[in-house]
């Protein structure tokens, strides 16, 4: 079936969307610069990119100022925000012509927050949702229909008729099968964000490998990355895409440490890897912080670096464990591994689920049945289930926890349980919308 589309913002990167768009369906485009698309007529008049329209896409410009654009060094500038001026306009300008049952969607990028806090009041009418592209210069159109990924926000992550109208004109133009994800604005911004962030992260550390071989010599920085992206398993894989507790054990947090070392040594300029230990430190004293809000004894279940041993290098329980007692609070660890338990009388107390081999181990799970079979009373060939606690514990036994206590899940996993407040830490979602 071919819808009426209406697409605002024709530039370098919304004309050849449109164009694709145009392949399958009735495309009407708007822009305040004259344009000649191939396949699809041009409008004067806004009002007319919006009447009768099922979708009017808005890909207008979100730009930073000039001179954060990258071209010139930054870092020493004030932080600042993308300008939404425009976005903004576009929507009072729309707005009088917007009927309830058009879908509004907006492809620009923004920062997690702005559609709720400073679009969404500009548009009374009609369903704002938020879908932005993972597309590149040179490759757009291929982009466009080949995407990793389609995403979509709407206010409240419902799958109303809107978002499935969305989905079917993606999957009528589409060459791929890409996995569908539907969030809040605040989700889809934030996914749309960090896929970048995450890339650039990538580059900055390639590239100082790049500079410690042209500082100490005796090294290929080609052989180094080709190698490392075949470990697909941990580095390239979906190993560690798991909110929770910090990085661990004895080699990630000291490596770490001493490669600011190195970047000191060698005079790179630069250190990656402050930011990093300084995230890792902060992390577990938000934590801690959170921790502290319910004003009970801390316990935390899981003294060890990870679970299913018996080390505690590098271990975040403790980290999170030393911020606890540096804010005043009585902290205490429940490991049987490690033979430390709080004191029977501890009475009502938040207890925070360090640990979690389903998460720590994924489908390496089986290989570890042998030490789970001696050291767990139960046996058996697979773990406990999660919701029994026994594997957020790294214990023989599940655990009984005091009357009153709050039980603070950072894997969210755990259920609720009749009796405790279970806490999912990391979602933030209402209630109603988990």
């Amino acid at each position: 079936m071919r819808m009426k589309i209406g697409f605002i913002g024709v530039g370098k990167l919304g004309q050849a969307c449109a164009e694709m768009i145009a392949e399958k369906h009735d495309v009407t485009g708007f822009d305040v610069v004259p344009r000649k698309p191939s396949n699809f007529a041009m409008t004067e008049d806004i009002m007319s990119a919006v009447l009768g329209k099922q979708i009017v896409f808005i890909a207008v410009q979100t730009p930073h100022d000039p001179a954060y654009d990258g071209c010139e060094p930054t870092s020493h500038l004030p932080n600042k925000d993308f300008d939404y001026s425009v976005v903004e306009g576009v929507l009072d300008k729309i707005n009088p012509y917007v009927t309830q049952n058009q879908q509004i969607v907006l492809i620009s990028t923004v920062l997690p927050g702005t559609i709720r806090s400073k679009l969404k009041r500009k548009l009374t009418n009609g369903n704002l949702l938020y879908n932005p592209y993972l597309i590149a210069m040179g490759t757009v159109k291929w982009d466009m229909v080949n995407p990793e990924m389609i995403m979509i926000g709407d206010e409240n992550a419902e799958e109303t008729s809107g978002v499935n109208l969305l989905v079917d004109l993606y999957q009528s133009i589409l060459e791929n099968k890409p996995h569908y994800v539907l969030g809040t604005w605040e989700e889809i911004e934030c996914l749309k964000v960090f896929y970048n962030t995450f890339i650039s992260a990538k580059v900055s550390l390639v590239n100082m490998i790049q500079d410690v071989a042209e500082k100490l010599g005796n090294i290929d920085s080609e052989l180094v990355c080709d190698a490392l992206a075949k470990c697909d398993r941990r580095i390239m894989g979906p190993s560690y895409m798991k909110p929770g507790m910090g990085d661990g054990g004895a080699c990630h947090p000291r490596d770490n440490i001493a490669l600011r070392y190195l970047a000191e040594k060698l005079d790179l300029g630069y250190d990656l890897f402050d930011a990093v230990m300084r995230s890792r430190e902060v992390q577990a004293e938000n934590m801690a912080k959170f921790l502290m809000e319910f004003g009970l004894p801390v316990i935390i279940v899981g003294k060890a670096y990870k679970p299913l041993v018996e080390y505690t290098n590098g271990s975040s329980s403790i980290l999170v464990g030393s911020y606890v007692q540096e804010l005043g609070g009585k902290i205490y660890y429940y490991d049987e591994i490690i033979g430390e338990f709080p004191p029977e009388d501890v009475g009502p107390a938040t207890y925070l689920l360090a640990h979690s081999p389903e998460v720590t181990y994924g489908d390496q799970l089986e290989k570890v049945q042998e030490f789970v079979k001696e050291h767990f009373s139960q046996g058996g060939t697979s773990l406990p289930e999660h919701s029994s606690v026994v594997v957020n514990s790294g214990n023989k036994k599940a655990i009984k926890f005091n009357p009153g206590s709050v039980i603070v899940d950072p894997w969210r996993k755990l259920p609720s349980m009749k009796g405790f407040r279970v806490v999912h830490y990391g979602n933030t979602r209402p209630h109603s919308l988990r």
